[in-house]
């Protein structure tokens, strides 16, 4: 909408909780003599899902001390906190409260990430009584119009090749327009088991300050009962905090990013990730810096070019094209259940109380620290919740819940498209439907466990292995023909019809065993 003032009055300008950064659109031009900066913290946006309790103080955290930022460069910020007895509980109520009080020329905004918000704020334009100026959110990369120009046309969607895209667009690793190494993708070398004895490297954490265990107290006073432990918090939760912890990855963890992302451990949440997606999705820093930055390392001869490939394929690829696929596709996107899911999510990926030693360690840090690494949630909680036939909406949750980093441009495209293939194959070419042996090959998990790899069925089976067979032959006639599981079908075409028949009864035991009863309608 078009963007007016009058030499009287200023514009309130919103800053929402996921916009953290000084270059974010809707501060573009402030006047701090006159504009106002909104920024409040509201009951609506903590508990659309019950959030974990270190999200809710990361947030909380760094929208403080983002406001506190802001007013040492001079700008006048009207901040509401969540226990301001005034506080309306949305948005979009602070919004009509912060217009009665003072006269306003315009509002100006950054576009918001979430569906459910954004048609809000739309709503809001349509009744406000003054201007509103709904702005792109040009921290990413590729935006909305170009996604669609990339897409239009095209009977699948593939993440390499608008990886390749967005390679070209950038610069990123590309000598004379060709990619450095000769190849676009290192994902082949990016696969390796943990060589036994190896332990991943002590990882720099952001003790909370003051700004931070304020914010710490009040969910733990405000937010009980909401899932997770705060007693681990050590999330960046400034741009100074940000900058120390890339600064440490770059320079002591991404050397063997590449070589053991995929990697699992018991006890281990960190291995070599980055620990930088909460900063990132915030807007604590840069994504197309940090790419720089990553390149730099490669280009140095500090790190290798699988790992600083992989890294960046992280950032301009996997995040840009979720982000892409979700407002494509949205809100269609969300009623999506191509395999027709219909199980209730178990209790035991809230109390991590399982004899599954997988799913209890990942339930277990993702309890303490709001966080697993992206082949703990794809392998172990998605693929588990994808075999015992999890109704989407209820994963969909859990993921929105339980991690840090969640928003649901980012988290739904990964749940319903890579996790569980509810989006039908949009996302990706073929479910990740794993048995035991791709967890006892890329982790220590299994050695520990109470239940045997090994076997295919029995109560002493992994469920993995119990589970697996059944789902290929419960989900035939919606994936026989995709040629990607042509070897699995052939393989399940030659057992022959009592032992299929065998086989779908042990992974039907095993989903009652596990909990995932039929979802009440």
């Amino acid at each position: 909408m078009t963007q007016t003032t009058t030499a009287a009055t200023g514009m309130l300008r919103l800053v929402l909780g996921d916009q953290l950064s000084d270059s974010l659109s809707a501060l573009s031009g402030i006047d701090p003599d006159r504009d106002v900066v909104l920024m409040a913290e509201v009951k609506d946006e903590a508990t659309y899902v019950r959030h974990h309790k270190q999200k809710i103080a990361l947030i909380f955290a760094a929208m403080r001390s983002f406001a506190l930022r802001l007013e040492a460069r001079g700008v006048t910020v009207r901040y509401v906190r969540i226990d301001d007895p005034a506080n309306t509980g949305s948005i979009v109520g602070e919004m009509h409260r912060a217009l009665e009080g003072q006269p306003f020329g315009a509002v100006v905004m950054t576009e918001c990430g979430e569906w459910r918000l954004a048609e809000a704020l739309a709503a809001f334009a349509e009744v406000a009584r003054v201007p509103v100026d709904i702005r792109e959110d040009d921290r990413f990369i590729c935006s909305h119009d170009r996604f669609r120009r990339w897409a239009s046309g095209k009977s699948s969607l593939r993440m390499e090749f608008f990886y390749r895209e967005m390679r070209r667009e950038t610069g990123l690793l590309l000598d004379d327009g060709q990619p450095v190494g000769g190849q676009w993708n290192y994902d082949a070398e990016n696969r390796k088991k943990l060589t036994k004895g190896l332990r991943p490297p002590k990882r720099l954490r952001s003790p909370p300050d003051a700004v931070a265990r304020e914010a710490i107290a009040d969910v733990a006073r405000l937010f009980p009962d909401h899932f997770g432990d705060l007693d681990a918090f050590g999330w960046p939760t400034t741009s100074e905090q940000a900058e120390t912890v890339l600064a440490d990855f770059l320079a002591n963890i991404l050397p063997g990013f590449g070589d053991w992302q995929d990697a699992m451990a018991h006890g281990e949440p960190w291995m070599w990730h980055g620990l930088i997606s909460t900063s990132i999705n915030l807007g604590l820093m840069d994504p197309l810096d940090v790419c720089r930055r990553a390149e730099i390392e490669y280009r140095a001869g500090r790190a290798p070019l699988n790992a600083v490939e992989g890294f960046i394929r992280q950032i301009i690829g996997w995040r840009e094209f979720v982000r892409g696929i979700y407002w494509l596709k949205m809100p269609e996107y969300a009623r999506r259940n191509f395999l027709d899911a219909d199980r209730v999510l178990p209790w035991f990926y809230w109390s991590g109380e399982t004899d599954m030693a997988c799913v209890a360690d990942v339930v277990s840090m993702t309890r303490s620290h709001a966080y697993a690494h992206h082949i703990q949630r794809l392998m172990v909680t998605g693929n588990l919740a994808m075999l015992l036939g999890v109704h989407p909406d209820e994963i969909d949750d859990w993921y929105m819940v339980v991690y840090a980093d969640a928003y649901e441009w980012v988290e739904m495209p990964n749940t319903r498209g890579m996790a569980t293939f509810a989006d039908g194959g949009i996302m990706g070419s073929k479910p990740y439907a794993a048995s035991g042996a791709y967890i006892d090959r890329m982790s220590d998990y299994c050695g520990g466990c109470r239940y045997d790899v090994k076997a295919k069925a029995g109560e002493n089976a992994c469920p993995f292995n119990r589970l697996y067979w059944g789902f290929l032959e419960r989900n035939q006639h919606r994936l026989r023909d995709n040629i990607r599981l042509a070897m699995p079908y052939r393989t399940l075409e030659n057992f022959g019809p009592q032992r299929r028949a065998e086989l779908l009864a042990e992974a039907e035991a095993a989903r009652t065993t596990l909990g995932a009863i039929v979802r009440p309608s």
